[in-house]
């Protein structure tokens, strides 16, 4: 599950890198393109800040995935160790 999010993050980055090198170039290059830089670094922005949310959210599920796994194998442990008193 958390991989989907570190491909989300990777893929919103990727945008923002272009939309922020889009707003570096002079509007003759961009035919038929808006031409206002402000409008590109503000779509660069979001796409960064939304690509930071899925990173970190990303990390948050990949943490709780480790936990719950972890705890599992914690109680099993247990179990057969309480099994193995019993007999």
């Amino acid at each position: 599950m958390s991989r989907n999010f570190y491909i989300l993050a990777a893929t919103l980055l990727l945008f923002a890198l272009l939309s922020a090198a889009i707003s570096l170039m002079p509007s003759s290059l961009q035919p038929g393109l808006p031409a206002n830089a402000s409008l590109w670094r503000t779509g660069s922005l979001f796409l960064l800040l939304a690509s930071l949310a899925a990173a970190l959210i990303g990390v948050l599920s990949h943490l709780f995935e480790q936990v719950d796994r972890r705890s599992e194998e914690a109680r099993r442990t247990a179990r057969i160790k309480q099994q193995g008193k019993k007999h």
